[in-house]
């Protein structure tokens, strides 16, 4: 169920990282055609491979059987992931609802919908998996609760993107300028998802328990037993819970919660019936493990490492495709939409980073956390026996066999058998801690190295040189195109400049002019060059005082005024210089210390008798 998770966060990434193609053309009646064909092409395909497994029902084996339901499982929500990418970059059933003015103010609405769209595939593949699943383990759950307890179990993991979209959506409604200006900056997303994603770890228990119809655990035996223990190990919560997955006929508990007015244990019924007090206890205590052992907040800060990674990284990705030349030219001359596949390649390598962080570190943390809630067991009691025994009861009442890998959890066999080499010696408990200490401080370097790479790449010196070159590369390869559009040689100038290349600033400019004579920035840009140059080879003061006129003739801005009363300057006009410069004074709202100084020099300078150039 756990991979469920990593399901839904890799279909979030495929509609969030998405860019529609520019000229789409969307023809209603052959994408509904196409879309319905394609759901019933996935509808009996699920089926097949089920009535297949079904056949095959106690004439093979049972691990035979067992490895090819879950492999099949697997295989067919990988399926419905790539169904949903083509209903998304093929498609493109995001195009649909762009005219629709509820979901361009609610983007998140149309978001939901489309997960909506991927529960759909999920369910299908749950509805017709579960004949299978109550033959092959002998469960006596039903279809609609085998179906809504995978959905609930996983649907969870989407609230704080729920939260922090929703939010953000109404933030950009409200008539507040600075609110909406600070969510569009680097710093104000990291602020806004921070604040936001420690909010929903404080209360999103409280909302989860609520999302899985939870309710509290009876007085008796039970609970008093249960209570008895946490007050010995010192654990505080908020209640203790029924927890009614699989109608509760799964041999399992949990804790959520990281503050204890919002932490809550959770039981279901098959493991208050089919395990002794003294088994049930021993599971209370491995979740009480997970809580005194900081796993739950070290998830937390897990996923703000996430965070950080993918704003290292995702420059980076940004800056290679835009270098991969070859592979523009090879989607050009195949007729393929540039746009559509840039981003398809976003997508995947996003993804891939997702799938590599999650499926690899965070699984190695998860299997190295839950052993070591498994030896937290000792701490409260003399021996571990309780819950080796409990094991063995999972393995006999869920079919499974207990040599079955799994990506965040060890074996069943590899929990035992470390338990059992606890029994014997308990210095490996002590080695185990060892380990998670070590791996979790390795695991703070490197963030904290990422940390440093993120900043440098978003904030610091080589992020702007980074930038700038991509801006520069862009810019070039559309001109190379045969766009004739002055915005772009204005750009082009305009880094230029920055980089102090007059040469090729006072070239583009002029293109720019030569195709847009009219324009008051490029005129005042390219005036500003030729009087102000550091190298007097570009120096050209007549030039620069024709080019400011006009600029000033078009626009009256503080800036343009600025330019003219320079060009007035370095061609000895002083007292036109002085004018000028306090018009723009007079005009200028701001940096206006700025404009004084200028005013003050030409005035100088008319007391000197000549112009300092």
């Amino acid at each position: 169920m756990f991979g469920n998770f990593i399901y839904f966060i890799v279909v979030l990434l495929i509609y969030a990282t998405y860019q529609p193609a520019q000229d789409a053309e969307i023809h209603l009646p052959e994408t509904l055609l196409m879309f319905s064909g394609l759901l019933l092409a996935f509808v009996l395909i699920v089926w097949f491979r089920f009535h297949r497994i079904e056949k095959r029902l106690f004439r093979a084996p049972f691990h035979r059987i067992d490895h090819q339901f879950t492999t099949t499982l697997t295989r067919l929500s990988i399926l419905a992931i790539l169904l949903f990418a083509v209903d998304i970059y093929l498609l493109d059933l995001g195009a649909l609802f762009s005219d629709f003015a509820l979901f361009n103010a609610f983007p998140t609405l149309e978001a939901i919908l489309f997960l909506g769209l991927f529960i759909l595939y999920l369910s299908i593949i749950w509805m017709m998996a579960h004949r299978v699943y109550r033959q092959l383990y002998a469960a006596s759950v039903s279809r609609r609760s085998y179906v809504v307890s995978n959905i609930s179990f996983a649907v969870p993991v989407l609230l704080p993107w729920l939260i922090l979209s929703t939010v953000a959506d109404l933030i950009h409604l409200l008539p507040y300028q600075p609110a909406r200006q600070f969510l569009t900056t680097t710093e104000g997303e990291i602020l806004y998802f921070l604040a936001f994603l420690f909010a929903v770890a404080i209360l999103g228990p409280l909302l989860i328990q609520k999302f899985w119809r939870c309710k509290p655990l009876h007085q008796g035996i039970e609970r008093h037993r249960i209570e008895r223990l946490c007050r010995k190990a010192g654990l505080q919560y908020a209640d203790i819970l029924y927890w009614p997955i699989f109608d509760g006929r799964m041999i399992t508990a949990g804790v959520m919660g990281l503050v204890k007015r919002f932490r809550y244990i959770l039981v279901t019924e098959a493991l208050l019936a089919y395990l002794k007090p003294e088994e049930i206890e021993a599971v209370i205590a491995h979740e009480i493990g997970h809580i005194k052992r900081y796993h739950l907040l070290f998830y937390l800060f897990f996923f703000v490492g996430y965070m950080l990674i993918s704003y290292a990284t995702f420059d980076l990705i940004v800056y290679g495709l835009i270098y991969l030349e070859p592979l523009y030219s090879i989607v050009g001359n195949a007729g393929f939409d540039q746009a559509a596949v840039t981003s398809v390649v976003l997508s995947m390598l996003i993804i891939i980073i997702f799938l590599v962080y999650f499926r690899f570190i965070f699984g190695y943390f998860m299997r190295n956390f839950e052993r070591q809630a498994d030896t937290y067991v000792y701490r409260l009691f003399e021996s571990a026996r309780p819950l080796i025994s409990t094991f063995e009861k999972i393995t006999l009442t869920s079919g499974q066999p207990p040599e079955k890998p799994n990506w965040h959890h060890y074996s069943i066999s590899e929990r035992v058998g470390y338990l059992k080499k606890c029994e014997a010696d308990r210095s490996w408990i002590g080695r185990h801690d060892r380990k998670v200490k070590r791996s979790v401080a390795l695991y703070g370097v490197g963030i904290l190295l990422m940390g440093l790479v993120s900043y440098h790449l978003n904030f610091g010196e080589a992020g702007r040189r980074l930038n700038a070159q991509l801006v520069e590369k862009v810019i070039l390869r559309e001109i190379q195109k045969g766009r004739q559009d002055p915005g772009l040689y204005r750009m082009l100038g305009d880094y230029y400049y920055s980089r102090e290349d007059y040469a090729k600033t006072a070239a583009a400019y002029e293109k720019s002019l030569d195709l847009a004579p009219g324009s008051p920035e490029v005129l005042n840009n390219l005036a500003w060059l030729y009087a102000t140059a550091e190298n007097a080879d570009f120096r050209k003061p007549q030039r620069a005082l024709e080019l400011a006129r006009k600029a000033a003739d078009l626009s009256k801005s503080p800036h343009i005024l600025d330019t003219l009363a320079e060009a007035y300057y370095v061609n000895d006009q002083l007292a036109e210089a002085a004018a000028t410069a306090a018009g723009a004074l007079q005009m200028a709202d701001e940096n206006r210390p700025y404009y004084e100084e200028q005013l003050e020099k030409f005035q100088k300078a008319m007391s000197g008798g000549k112009a300092l150039h």
